[in-house]
């Protein structure tokens, strides 16, 4: 690579806080195959960040598989909010008939957790299924007990996903519960992410493109765990969710909804024709930015330097 690519730098305020954050940034890439997203959190060291920059440049430089389904299931994502706004995201989440709740929230209770869950329970109705996100905020013990009330508020787990950080962890509350443990910074953050498999410490591995270093990487990953996959998105605009829902298009077997419909959570994207849910599926197209919505969701001087910056820090040792 002898130079970089046209880089966009978009930011949007979330409509709830989500993991902490009120307000969600990234850049978009420019190639011969369309558009890419380079979005790593700040927490994420250059390190880690080279390989969402190499998810950018496969989805701008590369293009995608060839899908084997035309559209993809998805759960709503419920932020760590109060039972009525949470039972509000649910109806209005374009036919979802799965949810993925946030828990484990510094300064909230079980109780608050419970309720957070009953509502989404009575939102979705008899026929819903819920799946809970620690996000590895708990140890084992805790995990244990907070699950045990979690599946009975949800009237039953559909799994739980990262209760806790390590994979030793993973492992040992897998064999106290009967809920299904689904595996995710464990794999996409883990230097071996196939010591999950090895534990035997989860049921299901979660996916998610740009932190794997692209659609192609996550599938050879997929097929080496040999465990049923959900692709998830992390928290990008159209452009990055494209990418994942490429993937989850592209496996062999698809027997979850995918948690990529979070473009919900944006006060603002960069296209006019974001993928949002409709009858509880995303259809399986690539996206671009446009004019208006780029315009909406234009980033401050000191953002677009940031993120100018960091490509040059990324990219310029990957070169």
């Amino acid at each position: 690579m002898t130079s970089l690519p046209r880089a966009l730098v978009w930011s949007s305020a979330l409509r709830s806080r989500f993991r902490g954050l009120e307000r969600r940034d990234g850049v978009l890439v420019h190639g011969p195959a369309g558009w890419g997203e380079f979005s790593p959190f700040w927490d994420y060291s250059d390190v880690e960040a080279k390989r969402w920059w190499a998810a950018a440049r496969e989805a701008a430089d590369e293009g995608f598989p060839e899908p084997l389904r035309d559209r993809i299931p998805v759960n709503v994502t419920v932020p760590a909010v109060g039972p009525d706004r949470a039972a509000a995201i649910v109806r209005g989440s374009g036919g979802c008939t799965t949810a993925k709740v946030k828990v484990a929230e510094a300064g909230q209770s079980l109780a608050e957790e419970s309720e957070r869950l009953e509502a989404v329970r009575d939102a979705l109705g008899p026929t819903g299924r819920i799946r809970v996100d620690a996000n590895g905020a708990w140890d084992v013990e805790t995990a244990f007990t907070h699950l045990r009330e979690l599946d009975r508020a949800a009237g039953g787990l559909e799994y739980a996903e990262q209760p806790c950080p390590r994979v030793e962890d993973l492992a040992a509350l897998r064999r106290r519960v009967d809920i299904p443990i689904a595996a995710d910074e464990s794999i996409r953050r883990a230097e071996d992410p196939m010591a999950v498999v090895r534990a035997e410490a989860a049921d299901i591995v979660v996916l998610k493109v740009q932190p794997l270093g692209g659609v192609h990487a996550a599938l050879r990953i997929a097929e080496e765990t040999g465990l049923p996959v959900v692709v998830s998105s992390a928290l990008e605009s159209s452009v990055g969710i494209a990418a994942g829902v490429a993937l989850a298009a592209a496996l062999p077997e698809l027997p979850y909804a995918c948690g990529l419909a979070t473009v919900q959570l944006f006060e603002h994207d960069v296209t006019d024709d974001p993928l949002l849910p409709i009858g509880g599926h995303l259809p399986v197209r690539r996206v671009a930015p446009s004019s208006a919505a780029l315009a909406a969701t234009r980033a401050d001087d000191h953002t677009q330097r940031r993120w100018h910056g960091r490509i040059r820090a990324v990219a310029g040792s990957a070169a």
